[in-house]
């Protein structure tokens, strides 16, 4: 049955990160925690499907002021036709010097951690994104296929692929393929394995930030299901001091 064999290779690939990337995760979450303690911000980015995971991690149930997710709505899978769609985005996430006019909107101090994922871990968008966070002295943390890496040549004029900007690698299990399921008499694989890991990695990073934190005796404001508080006015006294937190980091 294949959605059983999708489901068992998910597993695997879930548990492998305990032994293959549990330490870099660890690294990464305290690297997010002390960007947290200085009051600066903790930066998600990610084009096309690895948009997902940024577009996830906050503002969501479960997770807390101090996480700035840069969205770019042109690098997002918003269509499959026209505007947001295949062809204009695989283009524009290839194109270098874009990346640089998303980041007018957004300050980054060394004292700031940027979280970048990128499946392939080729693309200009992912790899410009991770130099400009190392141009401001921040700690760039990537969430990347190692596999692929190995197996690919760069394809920046820097001669540089993702992994090689990082200070701190988080190899993300899935295979350069991404899809995981051969199906008979289907010429290609289905069923994409890049999206679960992203989003596992991602939520064990503010899992462990938030430990981290707490050990150290900070408490973050974290947005919680009505489920779990009674106050209906929680998560907009969240979002109201996530607006000053945001006039911290850039200004205005």
């Amino acid at each position: 049955m294949s959605a059983k064999q999708y489901l068992e290779k998910m597993t695997n690939m879930i548990s492998d990160l305990d032994s293959n990337s549990f330490k870099d995760i660890e690294k990464a979450a305290r690297a997010m925690a002390n960007s947290i303690k200085k009051g600066r911000a903790v930066y998600y980015y990610g084009s096309g499907h690895s948009a997902l995971p940024c577009l996830d991690v906050f503002p969501r149930y479960g997770s807390f002021v101090g996480i700035q997710p840069i969205h770019d709505p042109r690098l997002t899978w918003t269509n499959v036709m026209g505007p947001g769609g295949t062809p204009e985005l695989l283009w524009l996430e290839r194109q270098e010097g874009y990346v640089a006019n998303v980041m007018r909107s957004y300050e980054v101090l060394p004292d700031d951690t940027m979280v970048v994922f990128s499946h392939g871990g080729l693309n200009a968008a992912a790899i410009e994104m991770a130099m400009i966070g190392k141009e401001h002295g921040a700690t760039v943390v990537v969430v990347t296929s190692m596999q692929n890496y190995r197996i690919n040549p760069p394809n920046h004029s820097s001669g540089k692929k993702l992994a090689d900007v990082a200070d701190i690698v988080i190899d993300n299990g899935a295979p350069p393929e991404d899809a995981v399921v051969s199906i008979p008499n289907w010429e290609e694989p289905v069923a994409a394995s890049s999206t679960v890991m992203a989003v596992v990695i991602s939520m064990s990073l503010i899992a462990e930030t938030a430990n981290i934190l707490s050990r150290e005796g900070v408490y973050c404001p974290t947005f919680a299901s009505p489920n779990v508080v009674t106050d209906p006015n929680h998560d907009f006294e969240i979002y109201e001091k996530y607006k000053v937190f945001h006039k911290s980091i850039s200004g205005y």
